[in-house]
């Protein structure tokens, strides 16, 4: 079992991209790596000959299984679904969170084709491999797919200290009560999209437009009891924001899609089960 860790820890980051990609849920995606990880201590390791291709082929089956229970989860989900926050120093061009929402609408057959030929450079014949479909049919899917997605990629990278300043900016107006100086900051066709997965309040549906937004945050702001603890600035899923602690005391996250100087699209996570790496990480 030891020498079994030795070989698989080395391509355990990459495994786990592979299947928070794939299912949006670190904690799932965890529990598909510790799978592969089993059945890799249980396989004749000296008759595998590209280790990264066949674990990654081991995690990608255990995902198409997970997505078929989690579709149902999804259908009955409380408002609007986000995958949980990957909170880091530097942004992650391939996790932001448009990208994320956009792999969310593919079948999961597009997306893993997708995902395997587009991010992780397989060729199509090892594509089939893993999904169990010929190339040709993985070329179409990941054709399909990849018109979806390309709609969704940012225009141009914002750079890394004014996007910062913007996400300061944001939190510190939408601290006040003053909603004009939110408004300013906001495109006129912004998105807010609010996760509490019913276990917090949260707006019930994506907002859109600059005016709806505003009287959201008006409304909040006469709701609110007390301010939130800023915990950091960061990128969250690739983009500017900040990890806050909110009165009641739990964790959420805020990261904004940022477009010719304005906020584009807000992502709010409050559901507290897809926030709990983020506070056990902090302890």
């Amino acid at each position: 079992m030891e020498s079994a860790a030795t070989g698989f820890d080395a391509h355990r980051p990459m495994l786990l991209r592979v299947a928070y990609r794939m299912l949006g849920s670190m904690s799932d995606a965890e529990d598909m790596v510790q799978e592969a990880f089993i059945r890799w201590a249980e396989t004749d390791r000296s008759a595998v000959r590209v280790p990264a291709a066949f674990l990654r082929r081991v995690v990608m089956r255990l995902c198409l299984d997970q997505l078929k229970s989690a579709r149902a989860r999804r259908e009955t989900y409380a408002g609007p679904w986000l995958p949980e926050p990957i909170v880091e120093e530097e942004p992650v061009e391939d996790v932001t969170l448009p990208l994320m929402l956009a792999l969310e609408r593919l079948s999961p057959l597009e997306r893993a084709a997708f995902l395997l030929h587009d991010v992780f450079g397989e060729s199509f014949e090892d594509v089939a491999a893993s999904i169990g479909r010929d190339p040709a049919a993985c070329r179409q899917l990941a054709s399909r797919a990849r018109v979806n997605v390309r709609m969704e990629r940012p225009r141009y990278a914002v750079d890394r200290d004014h996007g910062m300043a913007i996400a300061a900016a944001f939190l510190q107006a939408s601290q006040g009560d003053d909603i004009r100086h939110l408004g300013a900051l906001l495109s006129q066709d912004v998105r807010f999209h609010s996760d509490g997965g019913g276990k917090r309040p949260a707006v019930a549906r994506i907002l859109v437009g600059a005016d709806e937004v505003r009287r959201a945050f008006a409304a909040l702001w006469r709701l609110r009891h007390g301010t939130a603890e800023l915990v950091r600035y960061a990128f969250v899923n690739g983009l500017p924001g900040f990890v806050t602690r909110e009165a009641d005391g739990v964790l959420q996250t805020t990261a904004l899609l940022i477009e010719d100087g304005r906020i584009r699209a807000i992502y709010v996570m409050r559901n507290p089960d897809k926030l709990r790496h983020l506070e056990e990480a902090m302890h």
